[in-house]
Formats: structure tokens, C-alpha cells, sequence
């Protein structure tokens, strides 16, 4: 009993040394400082203004040529909608496409003569909307934009006409659809992107500061001193890997704190859950950087590794383009994907409010995921300081 004793002492006697020289080595350099603090909080502020799919202010261009008051009540609709601007007035066919190309105008509205002539005779008039294809979710959007001003207004010519002619009417019974968003009550985009923003923060980081902790004790020539000492694998990843999890922790807090005080993300769910899915993610994440540090020779290889594994994470994780989208082999892909399970965590918990009672599908494979991968990076350390 006392010879457990005194193992398990010394046991964490090494931990303990390693925690400690991994904290110092790592917080004692300033720039690894603004890593693992500043840039993250920086990120996701930029990020969080940047990554967004409404769609508002679209310079608009217009091309009329019946130049009537009909035609200016139309555009002032389009204005006074707060989607598009109107940045210039053209009076030639060629103007059309020059400002399209240069990239000065986003959509055009184009007015042939006798548009106001044709309402008043009860005719269908004709409005084109000229639009900038390039960005095809965009113009999607504008085009859908467009289509709801332009159905209003021709609700209201309809219904004023019938007026002046009938007098007081009863109009035709009508379906009156009133929608209510849960969740997300003004649909903005930056209340569903900025959670996911914690996601790729945190992953980078994490990933970064794992993958080069072997390799630079290998460049720098300690790694042989540690492969004599008493310690074990399993004590050498305690050591490299409980430092990076707080710093993790950390970062999750200081960044979902920007995400809930400066974007008013709503913060629905248990901060608990919160940590404990990110326990569960952090275990992937270090798990991973430490398979990167034991088969990278050099700090290049392991940042080089490190993004061939983030980028196509992120890419099929749901972070900006939907899974269901995504071809059939992809979906089946995606499932061994850590970052999809922990971002349908992290928006549950911003977003809807809701408990392990709902999460735990995304929990247990996540955690299935870590184990196996803390698994195997402990098997091929071993191997390595063999």
C-alpha cells in the first residue's frame, strides 16, 4: 500500500513539473500570449461583422425611360424599403452594362416608355430588374426582394382602381399568413454565424498550440532528455494537453462573453453544458494536434498539417454552407467530423436553450470521437518515445 503510495505521489510529482513548464513556456513569451488571448477576441469581432448573408443597401441603378410619376413612386418604394440605394440615374443602353461591370451597380431597374400609360389603361406593365449574377445567393436574395415590393404595389394599383371605379368594396376573402420565427426572432444572420465563430476559434487554437509541442521540443533537442526521464505517455499528454484544454476553456469564455455582451447574441442555455461540451470537443481537437506533433519533424510541417486537417473540418461541418446541401457521400463524411456535432452544440445551447435531453446525440458521438483519437495519439506517442 505505501509503495502505491509513493508511485502515485511521484506520479503527479512529474505531472506537475510538466504543467508547470508547459505554463511557463508558453505564457512567457508575449507574442504566444496575444495567440492565445488577443487574436481570438480580435477574430471573432471582425469575423462576427463580416460573416453575415443579409443582404441590405444594394446599390441600385435606374434606366427610366418613361420618367413618370408612376415610375419614380415604384423606385421610391424600392428606396424607402431599406434594402436598395440608388447610387445612379442612367440615360443610355450601354451605361446598363458598364455599370454592372465595373462592379457600381448591383441590380438595375429598367422603366420602357409607356410603363405609366399601360397601368392607367389596365394593361400589365412591364418592369425589368437587371441583376449581378455573380454572387448567385445574393442576387437570389435581392431578386426575392424585388419581387415582394413589386407584388405590393401592384396589390395596392389593383385595389385603388377597383375603388375609383365600384366605389366602397368588399374585397375577396384573403389567406393572412403571419409568420413567427423561434429562436431567432429577426432571422439575423449574426445570431446563427457568431457561435459558430467560437467553434473555428477555439479550434484553431487549440490545434495549433498541440501540434507544435512535441515538435519543438524536438527542435529544439529536449526531446531526448524527456525520452530517459521516468515519465509515461500517458503522464507526458496529461502534462502537454491539461495547459492547451485551459487555455481553450479560457477562450470559449472570453469569446462567448463578445459574442453575448457586444453582438447580443442571446445566451439561452446552461453555461455548464456549455463547458462540458467543450471538454468533449477539447479532447478531439488535442487528441488530433498531438497525432500532428508526433509525425511532423518540424513546427512548418505541423502548421501545414494542422490546416490540411481545419479547412475541410470546417468546410463540412454546417459552419457556412448546410449539410443537407451537401452530396450524399459528403453527408456520410461529415459524420466523423467533430466540429458538425459541436457547432449543432454550441448554437442548441446559444440559440434554442436546450439540455442534454436533446444534445445528447451530438454529446455521445462527440465524446466517442475524442476518446478514439486521445487513444490512438497516446499509442503513437508511446512509439515515439520508445
Amino acid at each position: 500500500m505505501l509503495k502505491h503510495n509513493l508511485r502515485v505521489t511521484a506520479m503527479f510529482q512529474r505531472v506537475r513539473q510538466m504543467l508547470i513548464k508547459e505554463f511557463i513556456q508558453v505564457f512567457r513569451d508575449p507574442k504566444a500570449r496575444a495567440v492565445i488571448f488577443v487574436i481570438p477576441c480580435f477574430q471573432v469581432l471582425v469575423i462576427g461583422y463580416a460573416v453575415t448573408t443579409d443582404v441590405k443597401h444594394v446599390a441600385t441603378a435606374v434606366y427610366d425611360l418613361d420618367n413618370s410619376v408612376t415610375s419614380r413612386e415604384l423606385t421610391a418604394r424600392f428606396v424607402k424599403s431599406g434594402y436598395f440605394d440608388v447610387v445612379a440615374s442612367l440615360d443610355d443602353p450601354a451605361q446598363v452594362v458598364a455599370v454592372i461591370d465595373r462592379g457600381e451597380a448591383t441590380a438595375v431597374l429598367h422603366y420602357d416608355r409607356g410603363f405609366a400609360a399601360d397601368l392607367r389603361a389596365g394593361r400589365t406593365a412591364q418592369v425589368q430588374l437587371i441583376l449581378d449574377g455573380t454572387d448567385s445567393n445574393t442576387a437570389g436574395i435581392v431578386l426575392s426582394y424585388a419581387g415582394k415590393i413589386a407584388e405590393d404595389y401592384s396589390r395596392q394599383v389593383l385595389v385603388s382602381r377597383y375603388r375609383k371605379s365600384l366605389g366602397a368594396i368588399t374585397l375577396p376573402g384573403q389567406v393572412d399568413l403571419r409568420s413567427r420565427a423561434w429562436f431567432n426572432n429577426n432571422l439575423e444572420s449574426r445570431e446563427f454565424y457568431v457561435p459558430g465563430v467560437i467553434v473555428i476559434v477555439v479550434t484553431l487554437v487549440t490545434l495549433l498550440l498541440t501540434s507544435m509541442a512535441i515538435v519543438r521540443e524536438k527542435e529544439i533537442g529536449t526531446m531526448e532528455q524527456i525520452m530517459v526521464t521516468p515519465i509515461t505517455p500517458a503522464e507526458f499528454i496529461i502534462g502537454r494537453t491539461v495547459p492547451f484544454a485551459l487555455i481553450g476553456f479560457i477562450d470559449v469564455f472570453l469569446v462567448a462573453m463578445i459574442g453575448i455582451f457586444w453582438f447580443d447574441v442571446p445566451m439561452r442555455g446552461s453555461m455548464a453544458l456549455l463547458f462540458g461540451g467543450t471538454s468533449l470537443y477539447l479532447m478531439t481537437t488535442l487528441g488530433v494536434g498531438l497525432l500532428i506533433s508526433t509525425v511532423s519533424q518540424t513546427q512548418q510541417q505541423a502548421m501545414m498539417s494542422t490546416f490540411f486537417f481545419f479547412f475541410p473540418a470546417m468546410l463540412l461541418s454546417g459552419f457556412a454552407f448546410p449539410i443537407a446541401n451537401m452530396p450524399q457521400v459528403v453527408q456520410y463524411l461529415t459524420y466523423l467530423n467533430p466540429m458538425r456535432y459541436f457547432l449543432v452544440v454550441i448554437r442548441g445551447i446559444f440559440l434554442k436553450g436546450v439540455g442534454v435531453e436533446v444534445l445528447w446525440t451530438q454529446l455521445v458521438p462527440l465524446g466517442i470521437i475524442g476518446t478514439c483519437v486521445l487513444v490512438m495519439a497516446t499509442r503513437r506517442l508511446h512509439k515515439t518515445l520508445a
